[in-house]
């Protein structure tokens, strides 16, 4: 019997709300790995590149750059940008162990999505701390 000749005992939604549904952790690591690799690199290299342009023009323009920089928006920003590169980091080093079968097991991956979460806020505080 063909799939559409088939009776459906039970109509299929329309659209997923994918807000309504409760992801676990490790589906909340990799979401965030995504999201964090664009930030990276629509910002954080943007932010890069203006700081070695800043620095190759002179003196003065990387001082301005510095001037920006020390603003509590721009430290707010890098520190978001810090969260983006250490959190991308290591979900990045957690997708190759598990590329090579470790760490694949469903105790295991929820484990390693925590330990990326604490640590990338756990760094990311230490590096505020020293940027403040």
């Amino acid at each position: 019997m063909a799939a559409l000749e088939r009776p459906v005992a039970k109509p299929r939604p329309v659209y997923l709300d994918l807000f309504a549904i409760r992801q676990p952790l490790p589906a909340i690591v990799s979401i965030l790995h995504r999201a964090s690799g664009v930030l990276l690199f629509f910002v954080g290299i943007p932010v890069l590149l203006w700081g070695v342009a800043a620095s190759l023009g002179g003196e003065a323009s990387y001082a301005a750059f510095l001037g920006v920089l020390r603003s509590p928006l721009a430290r707010l920003l890098l520190l978001l940008l810090v969260w983006a590169y250490l959190h991308h980091l290591l979900a990045g080093v957690r997708h190759v162990l598990q590329d090579v079968h470790v760490g694949g097991e469903l105790k295991a991956a929820r484990q390693s999505a925590a330990a990326v979460v604490a640590l990338a806020l756990l760094l990311t505080i230490l590096v505020a701390v020293r940027l403040w």
